[in-house]
């Protein structure tokens, strides 16, 4: 075993996550030029697209789809912003796209108004003939950066070294991951989950193993193994800046949680001091958070699920509901759009975003579309076949868990 000593870095996403907070509710769109003042990088377009005001580009984007018919498909992440869900001819969380990016046999080109791990699941899942778009190659995410591929096989052959290659871990790695990292469970026995369906791929992953190795984020994998009745002091946190992970070998042969030391940008802002002010506030309200929050926030929570579980909650809820949300506040500023007959806040009072995800500005989307009905693909993002083939398996396994 090499010791890794290598210093921490901070993903420069998780940087530039509060570029675009606000301490009020006004996120509507303004021209690309205007949005480039925010402290983030931005893939560069030509001047012309960057100073379209967003009338101008609604028009446009019309025009643009009608001449392209059904040859594309786009996919729209519930986080994106109001001005791109408008265009989405599907929107779900990264379970549900996933399952949609597999089931456009039809379409030529899938313009993915997501991230870039979206994007590569897409064409993981796409047939060869089908090009897969991701509208602005900046959109990336901070977890996925946090689980990089060269720190994972590290861990992993840490592991083998004091458990031996046949060590009983199932390795689960989150959706917001790269391909390599869905590789590297496809080939060692694992499975990719998401917020979704988390649950039963534990339950798929303890009926062969007595060891999860959870990528990357700690807070999901520690609140889907409480479920399960794992305590916490069976958990072991994975830092790839020490040797072993900041563990020793008896505390990785004890525990049944190995949980990479990752985490999420906006709902790690969410607090129990918000949930308790809500309470005050509104006696009566029901509190749903993400699991992607950390396990304080989830035990204080009512309930507690996916992008999809939070959506179907919300709208089934009576009316007069008061409800307040732990999950990215374009999503909830949505829903409450979408119930005006129940009153739906986010729980955190400064609005953030999804910084990578509010990327994916209407003037990167009109450029793909001019492109593709000008014969040129831009922004495909490809996965290579050895990868994709080992990523595959991983996620034919997600698909087939209920």
């Amino acid at each position: 075993m090499v010791a890794n000593l290598r210093p921490p870095t901070i993903p420069i996403t998780e940087i530039e996550q509060s570029a675009f907070c606000q301490t009020d509710e006004d996120l509507s769109a303004r021209s690309l030029e205007e949005e480039f003042g925010a402290g983030v990088r931005w893939q560069k377009l030509p001047l012309s697209y960057m100073r379209m005001k967003p009338e101008e580009l609604d028009q446009r984007i019309a025009d643009a789809r009608a001449k392209l018919g059904d040859r594309a498909v786009i996919l729209g992440h519930h986080y994106q912003r109001d001005e791109i869900i408008k265009y989405a001819d599907f929107r779900g969380d990264s379970f549900k796209l996933s399952q949609l990016a597999a089931s456009q046999e039809n379409a030529e080109f899938i313009i993915f108004c997501g991230v870039h791990f979206m994007a590569e699941t897409a064409d993981i899942l796409s047939s060869p003939e089908q090009k897969v778009i991701l509208p602005n190659l900046t959109a990336g995410c901070s977890m996925a950066d946090m689980a990089r591929i060269d720190d994972v096989l590290d861990c992993w052959d840490d592991l083998e070294g004091v458990l031996g290659a046949d060590n009983g871990v199932i390795p689960i790695t989150y959706m917001n991951s790269t391909a390599a990292i869905k590789a590297l469970c496809g080939r060692n026995g694992g499975i990719v989950c998401t917020s979704s369906n988390a649950t039963a791929t534990f339950e798929w992953a303890l009926a062969r193993g007595n060891k999860i190795l959870f990528l990357p984020d700690q807070h999901l994998g520690r609140n889907t193994a409480l479920k399960f009745g794992i305590g916490v002091d069976e958990m072991i946190i994975w830092n790839p800046f020490k040797p072993l992970g900041g563990n020793t070998e008896q505390q990785i042969r004890d525990a049944k949680m190995i949980l990479w030391q990752g985490h999420c940008s906006v709902h790690t802002r969410f607090t129990v001091e918000q949930i308790a002010q809500a309470r005050e506030k509104f006696p009566d309200v029901h509190v749903v958070v993400h699991p992607e929050c950390t396990m304080e926030v989830v035990l204080a929570a009512d309930s507690n699920g996916s992008t999809e579980y939070i959506r179907d909650m919300v709208a089934n809820a009576p009316a007069g509901s008061v409800i307040a949300v732990g999950t990215e506040v374009s999503m909830v500023n949505r829903l409450a759009s979408e119930n005006p007959d129940k009153k739906i806040f986010c729980l955190d009072s400064v609005v953030c975003p999804c910084s990578t995800m509010y990327r994916i500005h209407p003037a990167y989307v009109l450029w793909v579309l001019d492109g593709l009905n000008e014969g040129v693909v831009v922004n495909q993002i490809t996965v290579d076949e050895e990868t994709a083939t080992q990523a595959r398996v991983a996620l034919d396994r997600m698909l087939a868990v209920v």
